[in-house]
């Protein structure tokens, strides 16, 4: 049985395909449309399903959209749709946006499309369509008897809970809104979700975090990391507004008041405008407030449900140093975070979820033990494409060890191998690697990246190395927990420890990326560190790199070393040019677009 998972409610637009309880794909349209997080968040933009990405699942599992068993949509409009319009066939829409008061209760003019949109996507994926894409779309006859709506928290909670490898676990999403729910409370048993509690809007703790965004110059629904990341430069100065505005009560309750942020912290910081200190302290005051509230409802929750495992997902759960609190206060055994907790998650879960309902099946047959559920290219693919472009190229004897020499130069490479990611971070398919070595490499990779100067960068660690240069480490392949740097390994690894001495790190092991792994072990073998520097391969504002020409044209318009795709090696200034093929035999047709 063949089930498509699709996100597009809000943000983040991505699908998936599970067979039989098995993912065999998954992937974000921002990878192939080239605009990040897909679309923006707005209700005109609803209508828009992942069709590049649902095109791309359906190669994987080498069928057509007709073959597709079961449609699950991360999103129940018919959730938000009230008695009053139950079972009537239209709904006002004002032209303008002033006449809010034909559908006073939604709260907003524009709901009605916005759920409309959702509704009819039935119809959008029959014949809304790329005209390039219809090899596997002509002749879609999915009618609605396939088509599930999911509700968005419980699609949240499949991500996470029938991704683990937990039989049971207590489950909690954080984000910024589902239909009505913001924050949800499960117990998992086998692949089964018993929600025993939630908080609804108008309260939301990672709306408020939008806010605080917003409010910072920063882009909603988009930059809440940056924030994360300014608020290790502050101090808790705002710490008791912060505290008024979030309230947590009893049962895993919590209001949101009186949020006029610019009342309290004075006028939003424009994009453009130079950061302070009072930018650093307010967001060092609500990720400080929102840890503790994250702490009160966890806490709840294991008194509550007795369980030693927690799994957790929504967008919030992407927050790694709210993680690291969690699981540093002991209230659980084992944590266990989506890597795409975000919205391309619940694409995922929602699929997941969907298929055991149908299939009536108890047992879980998947275990999500790494991301690399994306497109790949094969040398030849690769290659052809090299050929076409006259691009000046060698192909290794020995790629880790020919890369680890490069990195050892303090050079810094774009690192394009295997599947691609699932979920916002770049894991060692699609990267940006260094040496950890050079207190310098942090500036040079924001220079490079053209990003914020504050941006920390992360470290990828050898897992059977990660307890010797992080406290406490052992298994964190997903980058969703930070550690302390050992203090007698920080002066090896400056670029990497942040201003509290803590590092995001992802440990590897051999399994879960061989070729990734065997440069790590190369690198040690030839400087004594078994850690890099990694990051996104992208520049601001892009999406993480996605084809061989997004790899190419990324590396020559950014000021990075060499690239290592594939088994081929490309270095700019490159004097002794033995061995490189820049001509051409093969037609722009034969090439990969």
């Amino acid at each position: 049985m063949y089930t498509l998972g699709i996100n597009a409610a809000f943000h983040d637009s991505a699908a998936c395909i599970v067979k039989d309880g098995i993912l065999l794909a998954a992937t974000e349209e921002e990878r192939f449309t080239h605009f990040k997080h897909g679309k923006r968040p707005v209700p005109f933009s609803t209508w828009e399903l992942p069709y590049h990405a649902i095109d791309y699942c359906l190669k994987v599992a080498g069928i057509h959209i007709n073959d597709i068993d079961h449609v699950a949509y991360s999103f129940d409009p018919y959730l938000l749709i009230g008695e009053k319009y139950r079972g009537k066939e239209t709904i006002e829409i004002p032209f303008e946006e002033g006449y809010s008061h034909l559908n006073e209760e939604f709260g907003n003019p524009w709901e009605p499309l916005f759920l409309s949109s959702i509704i009819n996507a039935p119809g959008q994926l029959r014949d809304g369509w790329p005209h390039h894409l219809q090899q596997r779309f002509y002749g879609c006859n999915i009618g609605r008897e396939k088509w599930h709506f999911v509700e968005h928290h419980i699609a949240h909670a499949a991500s996470a809970f029938n991704c683990s490898p937990f039989k049971s676990a207590a489950v909690m999403t954080v984000d910024g809104r589902g239909e009505q729910a913001t924050t949800t409370y499960s117990i998992g048993h086998g692949q089964q979700l018993d929600r025993i509690g939630q908080v609804n809007m108008p309260h939301s703790l990672g709306l408020l975090y939008e806010d605080v965004t917003t409010h910072l110059g920063f882009l909603h629904s988009s930059d809440e990391y940056k924030v994360m990341a300014l608020a290790s430069y502050g101090k808790p100065e705002f710490v008791n507004d912060f505290r008024d505005i979030v309230q947590v009560g009893a049962n895993g309750q919590y209001t949101i008041n009186n949020q006029d942020l610019t009342g309290r912290f004075g006028p939003k910081r424009l994009r453009h405008e130079e950061f302070t200190s009072h930018h650093f302290n307010i967001a060092h005051s609500l990720q400080l407030v929102l840890e503790e509230a994250m702490l009160e409802l966890t806490g709840w929750l294991q008194q509550e449900t007795g369980e030693e495992n927690l799994c957790l997902a929504g967008g919030v759960a992407l927050n790694c140093v709210a993680n690291a609190r969690i699981r540093d206060k002991g209230f659980f055994k084992n944590i266990w975070v989506q890597p795409a907790s975000g919205d391309d998650g619940t694409a995922l879960g929602a699929a997941l979820w969907i298929d055991a309902q149908e299939r009536k099946n108890d047992e879980k047959a998947f275990v999500m033990d790494h991301c690399y559920w994306g497109p790949q290219y094969t040398d030849a693919e690769i290659e052809k494409q090299l050929k076409l472009w006259k691009v000046p190229y060698r192909k290794a004897q020995n790629i880790a060890e020919e890369t680890a020499e490069i990195l050892a130069q303090d050079k810094i490479i774009g690192w394009y191998q295997g599947r691609m990611e699932f979920g916002p971070r770049a894991l060692g398919s699609r990267s940006i690697l260094a040496s950890p070595i050079n207190p310098a490499m942090q500036a040079r990779l924001n220079e490079v990246k053209d990003r914020e100067d504050f941006r920390p960068v992360a470290p990828v660690v050898l897992q059977e190395k990660a307890h010797e240069w992080f406290n406490g480490a052992e298994y964190s392949p997903f980058m969703l927990f930070i550690y302390d740097v050992k203090e007698d390994k920080a002066d090896k690894i400056p670029a990497v420890r942040h201003t509290d001495g803590t590092a995001r790190i992802q440990t590897i092991n051999e399994q879960q990326h061989k070729d990734y792994y065997d440069l790590l072990k190369a690198f040690e073998r030839k400087t004594g560190v078994p850690v890099l520097v990694n990051t996104s391969f992208n520049t601001l504002g892009k999406p993480i790199v996605c084809t061989p020409r997004d790899a190419i044209e990324c590396f020559w318009s950014s000021p990075f070393d060499a690239l290592i795709i594939g088994s081929f090696i490309i270095e700019k200034n490159r004097e002794d040019d033995n061995g490189i093929y820049s001509g051409s035999d093969v037609s722009e047709a034969q090439a990969l677009n």
